[in-house]
């Protein structure tokens, strides 16, 4: 697994092209559709990785909106905990996916700041089936990260964890131009 690595503040960012259940930090960042019950891409992944004790933890969530984030026990994973962030639907641009899309990853930082974790890894959000345009999704990604580390500054690592390496080279550039 090779590594981009950029020192942010008090913060490593990393990007990685890896299997995100096999990631063995505090955190790993699900993107789950609303109902947190499982399903396709990575959250079907995450959910086989992790067991059943992680489906029935989720019914006990009742479900999450669109923007917002829920923490449980990462279970069989190596992960100690699974947020599971609810990235928006692509619509054409218009009906508020920017700000839906920064709103999870700031709120799955806000939980990991709440519960003192230093290290979390997060997939591509709503870059799959939910049809985000990735190079648009990286940087606002990135910075809604950045700007999240002040209510989080318990985490100290933080990893971008691409399914490809074209997600990780638009992750890389998006972290080489951040300020």
């Amino acid at each position: 697994m090779s590594a981009f690595a950029r020192q942010i503040g008090a913060t490593t960012f990393e990007v990685v092209v890896a299997d995100i259940t096999t990631l063995a930090l505090d955190a790993i960042v699900n993107a789950a559709n609303g109902s947190l019950l499982g399903g396709g891409g990575v959250d079907g992944a995450i959910h086989r990785a992790a067991g059943p004790d992680l489906l029935a933890a989720c019914r006990r969530l009742d479900g999450c909106a669109t923007g917002d984030a829920k923490i449980t026990d990462g279970y069989a994973l190596p992960a100690r905990h699974v947020i599971h962030a609810v990235g928006p639907v692509w619509h054409g641009g218009g009906s508020g996916e920017d700000a839906a899309l920064a709103s999870c990853y700031r709120r799955a930082l806000a939980l990991c700041g709440q519960h003192g974790l230093a290290s979390v890894a997060f997939p591509a959000i709503s870059t799959g089936v939910y049809g985000f345009p990735p190079e648009r999704a990286a940087p606002i990604a990135v910075a809604a990260c950045i700007d999240a580390l002040r209510i989080a500054p318990s985490v100290t690592r933080l990893v971008f964890c691409c399914f490809s390496e074209p997600g990780a080279a638009l992750h890389r550039a998006a972290l080489s131009a951040a300020s």
